[in-house]
């Protein structure tokens, strides 16, 4: 059996794995029949046969030390120390297997280990329990994981070479053969998120032993799932062990698995799709029974299937999103720092956002902006903007957690934080102590910025009127423009946008600014472009409509301009061109000008989606166009859509337009 094991996992030869010498100890571990010291990993198999195909390292009569070696993890598997299992470790601890413990005391030990702050506490809460299942053993296992793991290696390795955690593995290592089902693919889940060579004597028994138990065929699904991650974290998801798991999972139709079986192959399925279209019927088949299921789901299983949804890019599977969504109202204060982040995350990548999710959030975000992880915090302020979502509420306890917290933010959470008020052209009640807080960041912290994290910081801030002319000198020297081409794939017509409207910001709203010029090279004569612009296009429809009154109003069409590229980058929706006695000019007129009219016809997508307040880059454009010298005259789409015929038309535009004017009848 341990043969065929190595031959399914041709990579674990891969790993280059350090073999520590045996350490002296008083007597060996096993001798054979002819009285010659037989290694334990021959114990792998009833017969005592060496795994290894060179032969059996023979142990001299005075090794009694094996060890556990982590690896140099490749993509598959991650190392942080090892550990060393010793026959007479102490304390000594007895699976038991003929008085199991009782569903309440398993019940009692689930929670007690629940409330364990640190591996210390696990151990002492191991050493005082008088009955211990393999599952009770193996949850002891993960919750050291839960409190150690940092990353691909362990915050304290040196917790491997515990008395507790040594004669712990060793037990499950000599009891290997007698484990149940679940305890057995769970101590080995458990020990890859401790890291634990793949090559121990412990893992190659575990192992060994999950391939006979699915060879018979009798696991759950939710134990092949606890064992498909475990060979996932073992071999990665071309593991041809793991295909055999699939293939047991499919043997049952999605219909007919409970609640938590279905949750465990979402979470396995996010880790072992390989090629796109793998295994999409089964998951077209979830997908249809998790949206009659949805009602019945807890906190943590909406966000494991949301997240498992992004990952795998279910484009297609928008009713669960919807469904999801909706149960997901009745979590908001019960998710997990890490649940809601992941939620709001999904809800950004499908684009889809609730009423009530929105009113539940505005419930919960003041009582967790100052307590929450600024990860957390960051994604909600990410799913308002991204959203266009205007929640003063939202934002204002943000706002007032910022001043407080944000020395304790990444520059990334710092920049997407204040991204979300620039975007939405709000500004809170504390903005000059939020404001003079991120100045205090840029001046102690502002190296360590990545060039774009900086440009997004920045030009955040002039949406909504706050100039960070300390700073903008440094953004056009030569130095920071190079770092800014060479990151990632250089400057695109974003970048070179973002930096035209912060320069033209600086000589437009700041005339003491004497720093270094803006390159013509780094400018762009347009902000209005395919994708993300610096200027949402106009509706077409609406436009269509002010169109035909401007014509009953001014007789021609020839007297407007429509869709009119600026000298200063903007497009203008319309405009109307006046001599000094308040004439209309044909549009093709060039000289003598006196006033220049443009009409910004704004129609939903230029406002939040809730209130009627334009976003930071439509006032930005308008705040811009009257220091240029325009007049901005705004045509809304909220007072448009109550006029309901021509006439009525022809008059709103007159009285916008030409308020202080008697109206000629052509």
């Amino acid at each position: 059996m341990a043969l065929k094991l190595i031959q399914r996992f041709p990579r674990l030869g891969q790993f280059g794995i350090q073999r520590h010498p045996p350490v002296a100890s008083a007597s060996p571990l096993r001798t054979s029949s002819a009285g010659q010291p037989v290694c334990v990993a021959c114990l792998c198999t009833s017969a005592g046969r060496c795994i290894r195909r060179q032969g059996c390292r023979t142990l001299q009569p005075d090794c009694g030390i094996r060890s556990l070696t982590t690896i140099a993890r490749e993509p598959a598997f991650v190392a942080s120390s090892s550990v060393g299992l010793h026959r007479d470790s102490v304390p000594r601890f007895s699976l038991t297997q003929l008085h199991r413990p009782t569903a309440a005391e398993e019940q009692d030990f689930q929670q007690r280990l629940g409330s364990c702050s640190s591996y210390r506490q696990v151990f002492k809460l191991l050493r005082s329990v008088e009955i211990l299942s393999d599952t009770m053993a193996a949850a002891a296992l993960h919750r050291v994981a839960d409190l150690e793991q940092e990353g691909t290696s362990l915050k304290d390795p040196t917790v491997l070479e515990k008395d507790t955690i040594r004669a712990l593995c060793f037990q499950l290592e000599q009891d290997s053969g007698r484990l149940t089902d679940a305890g057995l693919v769970s101590a080995l889940l458990a020990c890859t998120r401790l890291f634990l060579d793949p090559w121990s004597t412990l893992m190659v028994r575990l192992v060994s032993e999950s391939q006979d138990r699915l060879d018979r065929g009798e696991m759950t699904v939710g134990q092949l799932c606890t064992l498909g991650q475990a060979m996932i974290a073992i071999e990665g998801p071309g593991c041809v062990m793991l295909e055999q798991v699939m293939a047991n999972i499919q043997k049952q139709a999605p219909a007919q698995w409970s609640l938590s079986d279905l949750v465990a192959v979402y979470r396995l399925l996010q880790g072992c799709i390989g090629e796109d279209g793998k295994y999409r019927d089964l998951l077209n088949a979830m997908h249809t029974h998790a949206v009659k299921v949805t009602s019945r789901m807890d906190p943590a299983a909406v966000s494991v299937l949301l997240s498992t949804l992004v990952i795998l890019n279910q484009t297609q599977a928008m009713p669960l999103v919807i469904s999801l969504c909706k149960q997901a109202v009745q979590h908001v204060p019960h998710f997990t720092d890490e649940e809601l982040a992941l939620v709001v995350g999904a809800l950004i990548h499908f684009g889809h956002s609730d009423h009530y999710f929105v009113q539940a959030m505005e419930k919960y975000v003041p009582t967790m902006a100052f307590t929450s992880h600024p990860e957390t915090v960051t994604k909600v302020m990410q799913f308002f903007g991204r959203r266009n979502i205007l929640s003063p509420t939202v934002f204002n306890a943000v706002a007032e957690s910022f001043v407080y917290r944000a020395d304790d933010y990444n520059t990334s959470q710092v920049a997407r934080q204040i991204m979300a008020f620039g975007k939405l052209g709000y500004l809170p009640p504390n903005a000059g102590n939020m404001f003079r807080k991120v100045e205090i960041i840029l001046h102690t912290r502002f190296s360590h910025f990545q060039p774009r994290t900086l440009l997004n910081l920045l030009h955040a801030c002039i949406l909504v009127e706050r100039f960070p002319v300390n700073f903008v000198s440094k953004v056009f020297s030569r130095y920071f423009l190079q770092q800014l081409q060479e990151q990632g794939t250089g400057m695109d017509r974003l970048i070179l946008s973002q930096l035209t409207q912060l320069y033209m910001t600086v000589k437009l709203e700041c005339p003491f600014y004497e720093g270094p010029k803006l390159h013509s090279k780094y400018r762009v004569k347009s902000f209005l472009m395919s994708g993300r612009s610096l200027e949402t296009p106009v509706d077409t429809h609406l436009y269509h409509s002010v169109k035909n009154g401007l014509i009953g109003l001014l007789g021609a069409r020839s007297y407007f301009g429509s869709k009119v590229l600026t000298p200063y980058c903007y497009t203008l929706d319309v405009e109307l061109k006046l001599d000094e006695e308040g004439y209309v000019l044909p549009a093709s007129h060039n000289g003598d000008v006196y006033k220049r009219i443009a009409l910004c016809i704004d129609g939903q997508k230029r406002f939040t989606t809730n209130k009627r307040q334009l976003l930071g880059k439509e006032a930005i454009k308008q705040r811009h166009l009257r220091l240029l010298g325009y007049e901005v005259v705004q045509i809304p789409y909220y007072e448009f859509e109550k006029l309901k015929n021509m006439t009525s038309v022809v008059e709103y535009l007159h009285q916008k337009i030409f308020p202080h004017t008697y109206r000629l009848n052509w």
